[in-house]
């Protein structure tokens, strides 16, 4: 048996491109289109497709928090770093520990 080809150029997607979609869908595996040997597009099944859609629409806390510092550009905003000093209620905070 032959090793499985995934890169194709453009012309050869344009040529077979019914056979590589037919491929993709029944073989669920991606199909990378190459310009002058460099990978510009993918082609994958729609399941795969709905199942990248869902897996990045629930992200955590992180990357929604990177996001938000993106959009945001939070590293340009000018917050001194003692901003969120007296936020804490200290009179709440429990007694000093002393370990003996």
């Amino acid at each position: 048996m032959g090793t499985i080809r995934t890169n194709y150029s453009i012309a050869e997607t344009r040529n077979q491109f019914a056979a590589l979609v037919r491929d993709v869908e029944e073989k669920k595996r991606a199909i990378k289109i190459t310009r002058r040997g460099k990978p510009v597009a993918v082609i994958l099944s729609a399941d795969e497709y709905q199942r990248m859609q869902r897996s990045s629409a629930q992200k955590g806390f992180w990357e929604a928090y990177q996001e938000w510092r993106i959009a945001w550009q939070a590293d340009d905003l000018s917050v001194d770093d003692d901003v969120w000093g007296d936020v804490r209620d200290k009179s709440l905070m429990p007694e000093e520990i002393v370990w003996d």
